[in-house]
């Protein structure tokens, strides 16, 4: 498997079914079935409680293509579920997919396609009417088949929690969040993160890039931290190490694995770092695109380089954002107010502001001043 593949398969899942097939047949059946199982393991929120439900329960899943069969196990418990060398262990449940209808579920747009090739076969379905409760396995196949149809698509602060990024809980992000990205959940996005977590310790962190990665079922996620990450390394997570101040370093990720259509900067939070970031990387964002800034609270505290007693310094972040919503109006200014053009004038399309966070959407800012009569009265002789 490769993030190349991985690209041309989600491509061709929002297009038609031909494309899929084509890209199938250039990746190969095994890849393709393994992409989809890992994103299956992803995305699987365990029904088993442990609680006298605890026993394993094992899945064969089955992809056909052009009447070719490829099988693998999957072993659920209730820490998830995982991918398995097969057996002799009693399989509860198999489900049969054509591969490329299983693609264009997993990878389309939501009802890009129908699961009209999807067969289930389950163990003891004979016996169902004769327990109190189904068994196990039954609650397992539908979990599989939900996140296979994203049914239900779990929101922001559900994968927060369930991931335990602090976006929710430590502060309240992931509402604003929502109502920003709710639309773009469909799309093929590249998105980046500034700050992955977990300080020094390459395995801690992440939190944030899974709940990313669920959310966003076919966008690849890049992650930035000053430390090394490379443990958090998934097919749709890529991480990066590198310092967010440093503009060769973006300037260069940008041109390997861009552009990025959304950015959140959860980084070092100084505000010297912050501006360096956005004054490199929005310019490089594809249009249209969004750029979230998070824990502004640091803007009023010194020891990250803000001040609460100028809170309009362009030096911190705040004071900056506040100059860049001024900039929305830039063609409205008079000639003696004596305001130069800034760099982001005409390309901040909107800007959005809550507790310690700003969103800033990239777009077009060059709609044209008000009419001379209305800035300066039908008979004015004022300057233009």
């Amino acid at each position: 498997m490769s993030l190349d593949d991985l690209k041309l398969l989600i491509s061709s899942a929002g297009a038609d079914r031909r494309s899929v097939e084509d890209s199938v047949a250039k990746i190969g059946r095994a890849s393709c079935a393994d992409m989809i199982l890992a994103e299956i393991v992803d995305r699987f929120d365990s029904p088993l409680s442990g609680d006298g439900d605890g026993e394993n329960v094992t899945i064969r899943m089955v992809f056909v293509e052009r009447g070719v069969e490829e099988s693998r196990i999957l072993r659920a418990s209730r820490d998830g579920i995982q991918v398995v060398d097969p057996d002799d262990a009693v399989v509860d449940a198999t489900i049969s997919h054509d591969l490329c209808e299983l693609a264009q579920l997993t990878y389309g747009f939501t009802g890009a396609a129908d699961a009209a090739s999807r067969r289930v076969a389950l163990r003891d379905i004979d016996k169902l009417a004769s327990y109190k409760k189904a068994p196990v396995h039954f609650f397992v196949v539908q979990r599989i088949l939900e996140v296979i149809d994203r049914r239900g698509a779990t929101g922001l602060t559900e994968l927060a929690g369930r991931y335990g990024a602090d976006k929710w809980g430590i502060h309240l992000y992931t509402e604003h969040y929502e109502r920003h990205f709710a639309r773009l959940r469909d799309r093929q996005l590249t998105i980046l993160e500034i700050g992955i977590g977990g300080f020094a310790d390459p395995s801690a962190g992440g939190s944030s890039l899974r709940m990313w990665r669920h959310y966003f079922p076919r966008a690849v996620v890049h992650g930035v931290d000053i430390h090394d990450k490379s443990p958090h390394n998934e097919l749709r997570i890529q991480t990066h190490c590198g310092d967010q101040s440093d503009a060769s370093f973006f300037t260069d990720l940008v041109a390997q694995v861009g552009p990025f259509d959304i950015i959140i900067d959860d980084g070092s939070h100084v505000s010297e770092h912050v501006l360096a970031s956005f004054r490199t990387l929005f310019p490089l964002m594809r249009p249209g695109g969004i750029y979230a800034i998070e824990d502004l609270q640091t803007s009023y505290w010194p020891r990250f380089g803000g001040s609460s007693l100028d809170v309009n310094s362009p030096q911190t972040s705040m004071g900056f954002l506040k100059g860049l919503v001024d900039g929305l109006n830039h063609e409205e200014f008079l000639v003696d107010a004596g305001r130069e053009p800034q760099p982001f004038d005409a390309d901040i399309k909107t800007a959005h502001f809550y507790h310690n966070l700003a969103i800033l959407e990239k777009g077009f800012n060059r709609e044209g001043g008000g009419p001379d009569w209305a800035r300066f009265g039908l008979d004015s002789n004022a300057p233009r």
